[in-house]
């Protein structure tokens, strides 16, 4: 009985393979954002290989793969994401946030930048992100 429902997992894991792969396959590369859409295919080759892990009695290594396969595909589409702002949409760069000039905690980082330049003639300014210190004296 056992052995019939391993071989029933893994036919089903092959008609899953098959399915995504004509998808994979079929996927048009001009599409916009294709990379998603094969993500997407991608999920079930994954779940076809947790199943057929299953049926041969990969009990464990079929559990890590579940719990790990859909942080990779965030990890591959964030980082897809991040790479397509910078290439496709420079608006989104250029954009400037308003700083409230009486804020006590969030100071713009131009403001930033020239107090560090005027502190240290020796300190390099990264542009990306500015860390400064505060000094307190205590007979203030």
């Amino acid at each position: 009985m056992i052995e019939y429902i391993k071989a029933i997992l893994l036919i089903i894991a092959a008609f899953l393979t098959i399915i995504s792969a004509i998808g994979l396959i079929s996927l048009d590369k001009n599409t916009k954002n294709a990379v998603y859409a094969r993500i997407h295919i991608i999920g079930l080759f994954d779940i076809a290989c947790i199943i057929a892990m299953i049926g041969l009695g990969h009990y464990l290594l079929a559990g890590i793969y579940f719990i790990l396969a859909p942080f990779i595909a965030h990890a591959i589409a964030n980082a897809y994401w991040k790479k397509e702002d910078r290439e496709n949409n420079s608006d989104l760069i250029n954009v400037e946030q308003k700083v409230d000039e009486n804020h006590p905690f969030i100071h713009p980082k131009e403001k930033i930048q020239s107090l560090e330049s005027k502190n240290s003639e020796k300190l390099k300014v990264d542009e990306r992100f500015s860390v400064t210190t505060l000094e307190i004296d205590e007979g203030d």
